[in-house]
């Protein structure tokens, strides 16, 4: 019993995967419905540059927690 403890104690949870790869997937559908129903977005370069730096960011994190978590 006291090695199964330890061996559970030693795993990481992997909470901040799938909260990362949940948050990027989700961003990517909404993405693709306001880009599929607004034939003008994004309506200018300051909104295309935002949107490109927080894909960015939210695919940086996603591969951060899959490096921490694996």
């Amino acid at each position: 019993m006291l090695s199964s403890l330890i061996i559970a104690s030693g795993e990481s949870s992997k909470t901040a995967f799938y909260v990362a790869g949940g948050v990027l997937a989700g961003f990517a559908v909404l993405l693709s419905v306001i880009g599929m129903t607004q034939p003008d977005f994004p309506k200018g370069d300051g909104a295309y540059k935002g949107i490109i730096g927080l894909a960015a960011v939210l695919v940086i994190g996603a591969c951060a927690a899959t490096i921490i978590t694996a």
